[in-house]
């Protein structure tokens, strides 16, 4: 009797916090989608939507954001500053923002690329200058394999296969039940805070500008899709770096790498100085004390970067 009783007792409880969970995480998205709507225009790629944001006019300059984020990235600040001589054109990458996902299994960084290459030449671009951050680096690397853009430039971009494995958070959500049960639950109830302390982690030894988390949307990270979505990005991100690097050598075009040498997120040993030895056309700009995010913290230097990059091309 004291058995069913504590079955009974256990099954309630899961009902409840199932419960509790969904009502909480919709409230919660349904608030995030308010405060952060799509501030730019639809593109439909085989029925699916891709939101892009254009600003400026000259060159075609496209913008990759990284890992669980979206175009509003570069919204803060950077694209106002590049406006005056390019047409910035900033990407939601799929299943990220406010753009549908790719179908799952197939979310490669090179279905990524060429879903993104499909969306801008709608937009009339044929060969830009393509700027990826962080994961965005590694979906720019593979656009350039697939098809030659005028120049690339990685800012703190993933390039290489690391050693070791992803955080726990990663491992665990890297099964169809690790996802089911974890993601609804980090959703509903990690907490702001918590999102904050991580975001003043991946700036540092820097820390973010001013209004930052406000401004990218703590709870707009927190969707169900868009961590979903993200982890299944990043849990296949290495074997497909140790597909691609082999290819790098072959990467005939201009190519600016900028990375901080107190980058922890992405290292530069480990990423940026490599990818420059086996590419002949790469020029690497190490930032001394510089962290993971440089194109808010020292974007004079991301800006000279992307200048030198359409310069080398011949875009300016």
């Amino acid at each position: 009797m004291r058995f069913r009783t504590l079955v009974a007792s256990l099954a309630t409880a899961a009902v409840a916090l199932a419960a509790t969970t969904a009502w909480r995480v919709s409230a919660r998205e349904k608030a995030a989608l308010a405060a952060h709507p799509p501030t730019g225009q639809f593109v439909l790629v085989d029925g699916a939507k891709v939101h892009v944001q254009v600003q400026g006019t000259g060159p075609d300059l496209v913008l990759i954001h990284g890992a669980n984020g979206s175009l509003r990235e570069f919204t803060l600040g950077l694209a106002d500053r590049l406006a005056d001589r390019y047409r910035v054109i900033m990407v939601d990458r799929p299943g990220l923002g406010h753009s549908d996902p790719l179908p799952r299994g197939q979310t490669s960084v090179a279905a990524q690329a060429n879903r993104l290459r499909a969306t801008v030449a709608q937009l009339g671009v044929t060969t830009p200058l393509v700027l990826g951050q962080s994961y965005g680096g590694a979906v720019a690397l593979a656009w350039a394999l697939q098809e030659r853009p005028a120049a690339l430039v990685l800012v703190s971009g993933v390039a290489m296969p690391w050693p070791g494995k992803l955080d726990p958070w990663y491992r665990a959500t890297d099964t169809a039940l690790g996802r089911h049960l974890l993601i609804p639950l980090a959703a509903a109830f990690v907490p702001e805070s918590y999102v904050r302390r991580s975001i003043e982690g991946v700036f540092a030894p820097q820390s973010p500008p001013a209004g930052y988390a406000d401004h990218i949307g703590v709870d707009f990270t927190l969707r169900r899709s868009s961590l979903g979505n993200n982890v299944d990005q990043l849990n296949n991100l290495r074997p497909e770096m140790v597909q691609m690097q082999p290819h790098y050598p072959t990467l005939d075009l201009p190519i600016e790498v900028i990375h901080g040498d107190a980058d922890t997120i992405v290292p530069l040993q480990i990423h940026a100085r490599p990818l420059s030895e086996l590419v002949p056309q790469a020029n690497l700009t190490v930032l001394a004390g510089a962290g993971h995010m440089p194109h808010h913290t020292h974007p004079d230097a991301v800006i000279a970067a992307i200048d030198r990059a359409a310069n080398r091309s011949g875009l300016r």
